[in-house]
């Protein structure tokens, strides 16, 4: 494996590091299936198969309806053509001319012809049917995913195994679309299968019994080989999940100068390569078990195959069945057995998609529990008062609390300024305000209503917020501000938000101006500048118009010009909103009525700009710092 850029490749600097090795533990680290049995395993496909039909009546019940009668008209013609096709044998084989024995046997022909055409009429309307139902249903499944991924509580995210569980029932989104395909298969299988078992039990009973002993080595292969498949699987979610987040950041236009001027190409193509080489090795590795698998089922299938054909034989040369009747047991070996086996493959087939599926509903239950479930409180339009009470939030897996034992009242008019270190709880502080995070103890109160208690959406349908990391949405300028959520049916309002960050001749130099599409990389789209999507977030949260209004490093990206123009507009809007501004600049905190200086999760000090400059604390040396960099 070769490293083209030029500082790994110098045998005096060190290697480039491999991508770390990811290993899970808890109840999310184990495969469900490590320990499950075949007959525990097999018993899903009912289960399965009930889950299929309801998801496919729930988006297309006419589709169902015709796959349903397809297969049934199927399998009654495959019965319909085993039948007569003994007829017919019975009249080719038996005395008289061949002309009397042709006209014996072909009403018997006629009906086999008829059958099979609408037999073969019946499978392209079960095509149609499956054509019609999975693309909803894949449409359905990826819709519910993401709704559940943006509905859980913001907690849920750093859960052990949330993001593995989530890329596990991404595969299972993309299996959908084999779904109801292994399933119409299946059913199709098994319809025809027992037609053709009926026949082939008339001609004598013990043809039957030795044709499911022929194809049942075979469907316990396919299970297996289906089990080895999915604990492969499940070993490579991790890297795979890792994977595809370092591939969307490598490749994303946005990072390409960084990845280009820090010389870090050579770098992520050898990470890739090695991360996928592991997940290569894990899948070869599990190839010599499938191949003893299915060596071992095709070998003691064949055996038993070949029982079939010597006993069919016997009873043919000793008497004990008729010529025509043989004759006919030989095309009912061949249909039965085709039956069967499709009958085994697609079982398996469908026990396989299964596994996966499960991944994916278990996940959307899990982030069912997790949706917030708070309240039906709801928060007045206006909102006078927020008040922080003895409020403490640790993160999952952490030892020590973000934030620890916080008091603090915000009222309407006024300005906030939280500033602190890094890692000191400023964002945290501002996600427990929001409601974005809930209080493990204490209290967050709006005009008196806790947040716990609290209906969501009445909560953040009051809020503004910008971001440190905002989002630059692949969306229309306009959407980009108004957000999807759109205050009147003119743009009046969108021309007011965007003077009031100074964007206006920006946007009206864009080739469509607010119907401009922000996504370099689509056709047609083009790309601001760091400093202008800044300034572009910050006029989504004043479009919104709300009582709380949250600005997290709102001009770090800005130049004097555009900063001065975006605090004077914020202390002009103060009056009616509270404010809550994070920085780092903390000259900016003059704009502020009130400041809270941050310091391991507690509220170090406090007060106006004028006395925390003079009080020597926390506040006063963070500033001295500032001004001697």
């Amino acid at each position: 494996m070769t490293v083209t850029d030029a500082s790994t490749a110098d045998p005096k600097t060190p290697p480039p590091p491999p991508p770390a090795t990811i290993s899970f533990e808890g109840k999310y680290g184990k495969n469900p299936l490590a320990e499950a049995s075949f007959t525990a395993m097999c018993r899903r496909l009912p289960s399965v198969l009930g889950h299929t039909a309801r998801m496919a009546w729930a988006v297309d019940r006419p589709g169902v309806v015709l796959l349903l009668v397809c297969q049934l008209l199927t399998g009654a013609m495959a019965a319909v053509v085993l039948a007569f096709t003994a007829q017919a044998m019975t009249h080719l084989l038996g005395t008289g001319t061949v002309p009397e024995r042709l006209h014996g046997a072909l009403p018997a022909l006629a009906v086999v012809t008829a059958a099979a055409g609408l037999g073969r009429i019946g499978s392209a309307l079960s095509s149609y049917a499956d054509g019609r139902i999975t693309p909803l249903l894949m449409t359905g499944t990826d819709i519910a995913l993401v709704a559940a991924v943006c509905r859980v509580e913001a907690s849920a995210y750093g859960e052990d195994g949330f993001a593995d569980r989530q890329e596990a029932a991404e595969v299972g989104v993309t299996r959908t679309r084999y779904m109801v395909q292994d399933s119409q298969r299946f059913m199709a299988a098994l319809i025809r299968m027992i037609a053709a078992s009926g026949v082939i039990t008339v001609l004598h009973w013990t043809m039957l019994p030795l044709l499911l002993l022929a194809v049942l080595p075979a469907g316990i292969g396919a299970v297996l080989s289906a089990r080895v498949d999915y604990e492969t699987h499940y070993l490579n979610v991790g890297d795979r999940n890792v994977r595809s987040m370092m591939r969307w950041w490598a490749t994303y236009a946005r990072y390409g100068d960084e990845v280009r001027a820090n010389g870090m190409t050579g770098y992520l193509i050898y990470w890739y390569r090695a991360l996928s080489d592991r997940i290569d090795r894990r899948t070869l590795a599990a190839a010599p078990r499938t191949l003893r698998i299915v060596l071992a089922t095709s070998a003691l299938g064949g055996v038993f195959l070949l029982g079939t054909w010597a006993a069919l034989a016997w009873l043919a040369a000793t008497g004990r069945v008729a010529l025509p009747v043989a004759a006919t047991a030989v095309v009912a070996v061949q249909t039965t057995l085709a039956a069967l086996s499709q009958f085994i493959i697609h079982g398996a087939a469908l026990f396989h998609t299964s596994l996966y599926l499960a991944d994916m509903r278990s996940f959307l239950d899990m982030a069912r529990e997790r949706a917030p479930k708070r309240g039906r409180s709801v928060i007045p339009e206006r909102v006078e008062e927020i008040r922080l009470d003895e409020v403490v939030y640790r993160y999952p897996g952490k030892d020590e609390p973000a934030v620890d034992g916080v008091s603090l009242t915000l009222r309407r008019g006024e300005i906030l300024a939280v500033v602190g270190e890094n890692g000191s709880g400023k964002s945290t502080l501002v996600k427990l305000i929001t409601g974005i995070l809930l209080a493990d103890k204490g209290r967050v109160l709006w005009d008196g209503v806790d947040l716990a208690h609290a209906d969501p959406d009445s909560v953040w349908r009051r809020t503004a917020l910008v971001p440190q990391n905002f989002a630059c949405w692949p969306l229309r300028v306009r959407e980009n501000i108004t957000l999807g959520q759109p205050r009147t049916y003119d743009d009046a309002p969108v021309w007011e938000a965007v003077d009031a960050v100074g964007m206006r001749e920006a946007v009206e130099n864009l080739p469509k101006q607010l119907d401009t599409l922000l996504a370099r990389e689509l056709w047609g789209g083009v790309e601001l500048s760091g400093g202008q999507w800044q300034r572009l977030a910050c006029a989504r949260a004043l479009y919104r118009q709300t009582p709380l209004l949250i600005l997290d490093e709102p001009t770090s990206q800005m130049d004097p010009r555009g900063e001065h123009q975006i605090f004077g507009r914020i202390k002009a809007i103060a009056g009616e909103r509270i404010t809550i501004i994070i920085t780092h600049r903390l000259e900016n905190t003059k704009v502020a009525d009130h400041i809270v200086v941050m310091d391991q999760g507690r509220i170090a000090e406090q007060g106006r700009y004028e006395d925390l400059v003079h009080a020597g604390g926390v506040f006063a040396d963070l500033l001295r710092l500032s001004r001697e960099r």
